[in-house]
């Protein structure tokens, strides 16, 4: 049997992320002591009044389809949450409820990119961009920056890979996985080379709320009108409102650009699932009393893990001021950075991700959404390999 494969499918690299998530889960099934620093994801549980809320659409019997979109009450929590937050208008009809952030991001790229375009990602991005785009049929470009930016491209970059061929400018602040938050002037300055040129732009906000040292976010598409037409924000209630496994995300659009997503996730996924909405609504509209808890925890860890690396030989670290990573610079160890996570993996027994899933070979990244016990046995450990590798 010739089982042929689309070149679509076969040119896409697998998740570096989850399979490294996925073998650290099974070697501590076969009883290691492994110490994970690599997937994305919060360790508190779900606030309580969100959950419930889920029970009570259960218990309810809100099990049913819904509108492909979402439902109204949700995406009106949505719009809300926008104008509440961010001063950015949105009608009801301009939100998109997706199974994910994942699921919006790539909504937003199937329904506004096809062959011939060109997306500009900046490096180190989150994984799954290029692939998303390669998936639409259009062509990454990638603009690389380190840590002596605090990996954030600069308007000349922008204004240099911009051509008549692009598209999409994706725009990540809180960024992962560097943790590298814009400023407000610097978020304008990006926006208006976009509006300049006619580029779309994709802001992928879902660390909003997690944000340190005084950092402040702003959406690009506050700025004005024309930044606002140029925007489409994707987010989601994974991060803040620790909601991974529920898959629920959402998006805010140009009525045109959101009327062509729903299309195209009217014949893919179809609604969200039903029960999980109901939680989506509590999330917005309920308390949101457990954040600061929550950044005052990862802040602790942030400092700790971030100290910990600048005194390690060989390795230096710019320190995070959003989400909950670390993305520190091995170069001058004389491993790449898959092979330094590997033996990282197979002397110590700790996972991290190395740098070149996200486009950058220098470096590896590690997530402080774990408990501080974990992260002072991880960081001891990786000190000691670091210190076996400097000699």
């Amino acid at each position: 049997m010739n089982y042929r494969i689309s070149q679509r499918a076969a040119s896409l690299a697998p998740s570096l992320t989850l399979a490294i998530d996925s073998k650290a889960k099974q070697m501590k099934a076969e009883g290691m002591d492994v110490v994970g620093f690599g997937a994305g994801e919060p360790d508190f549980d779900t606030p309580d009044h969100i959950k419930m809320a889920a029970i009570k659409g259960l218990a309810d019997g809100f099990t049913k389809y819904t509108p492909s979109s979402g439902i109204p009450e949700l995406r009106q929590a949505v719009a809300d949450k926008f104008k509440r937050e961010n001063g950015l208008s949105y009608k009801p009809s301009q939100v998109i409820i997706s199974c994910g952030g994942k699921h919006s991001c790539f909504n937003v790229i199937i329904a506004t990119c096809e062959a011939g375009d060109e997306v500009i990602i900046p490096a180190p991005y989150w994984l799954s961009y290029p692939e998303m785009v390669k998936l639409a049929g259009a062509t990454p470009v990638v603009l690389t920056t380190t840590d002596r930016t605090e990996f954030k491209v600069t308007p000349d970059q922008l204004r240099g890979a911009i051509t008549a061929r692009t598209r999409l400018f994706i725009l990540n602040s809180p960024s992962n996985p560097t943790g590298s938050v814009y400023t407000p002037a610097e978020i304008k300055a990006l926006g208006d080379i976009c509006v300049e040129k006619g580029v779309l732009i994709m802001s992928d906000e879902i660390y909003e709320h997690l944000l340190y040292d005084g950092a402040k976010h702003q959406s690009v598409a506050s700025f004005s009108p024309a930044h606002y037409d140029h925007t489409i924000v994707v987010h989601g209630f994974a991060k803040a409102w620790s909601m991974t496994g529920w898959r629920l995300g959402f998006l805010a659009a140009p009525e045109p650009i959101a009327k062509a997503i729903d299309a195209v996730q009217s014949h893919s996924t179809s609604n969200p699932t039903s029960f999980a909405q109901r939680g989506g609504v509590a999330a917005l509209n309920g308390s949101q009393a457990h954040l600061p808890s929550w950044l005052a925890e990862y802040d602790r860890r942030r400092k700790f893990a971030w100290e910990k690396f600048n005194a390690m030989p060989g390795v230096s670290c710019v320190n995070s001021r959003g989400a909950f990573y670390l993305f520190p610079n091995i170069s001058k160890l004389g491993l790449t950075s898959a092979d330094f996570c590997a033996r990282l993996l197979e002397q110590e027994k700790v996972a991290a991700v190395p740098g070149i899933a996200f486009g950058a070979d220098d470096y590896i990244r590690i997530s402080y959404a774990t408990g501080m016990a974990n992260i002072e046995k991880g960081m001891a450990r990786i000190d000691r390999f670091v210190r076996a590798l400097a000699k």
